[in-house]
Formats: structure tokens, sequence, C-alpha cells
């Protein structure tokens, strides 16, 4: 498990960037401590991982909550998250 400033150390982030992406709801099920202080697994990490390669792809905090629910609907959504991607960068999905 990770705090919140070993994660962004990890992903060269800011403390506040990452509170807001959890305050968002864009990190699904996020775990506290028993200091009620947010903590993160591996897959918590490849997640907000992928949230900063959303936002450097230019989606909105609206697209990337659309997206996350995509994300949770499993595989059944791969077509509609690959025609989001699509649209924010042509020619590269």
């Amino acid at each position: 498990m990770y705090t919140m400033m070993q994660v962004c150390r990890q992903l060269d982030m800011t403390y506040q960037a990452l509170k807001f992406y959890c305050n968002e709801g864009l990190v699904p099920n996020v775990k506290r401590d028993a200091n009620n202080r947010r903590i993160f697994d591996e897959k918590d990490v490849h997640w907000i991982k992928d949230l900063t390669c959303l936002k450097k792809c230019g989606f909105s905090i609206q697209e990337m909550k659309e997206y996350l629910e995509l994300c949770l609907q499993g595989e059944s959504s791969i077509l509609p998250r690959k025609e989001m991607l699509a649209k924010k960068q042509p020619g590269k999905v």
C-alpha cells in the first residue's frame, strides 16, 4: 500500500492534483488507513497513472468521469472507450 505522498513521488504529480482526483471521484474505492488517510494499492496507482495520461490527451474532468464509468463496466465497454480516445488522439488509437 502507498500513501498519497508516495504515489505523488512515483508519478511525479502534485499532492493537490491527487487529492483533487480523489475528491472528484476519479479514483474509485479509495481505501483509508486507521488514521483516515488515503492509501492506494498497485491497481489504484495504475489507474492514477492512466488519469494523468487522459489529462495529457486533453480529457476534461467530466470526460474522465465518463471514461471511468465505462472502465467500471468491464470488457463490454472497450469499444466506447477506444472511441473516446480516438476523438482526442486521431490516428493514434
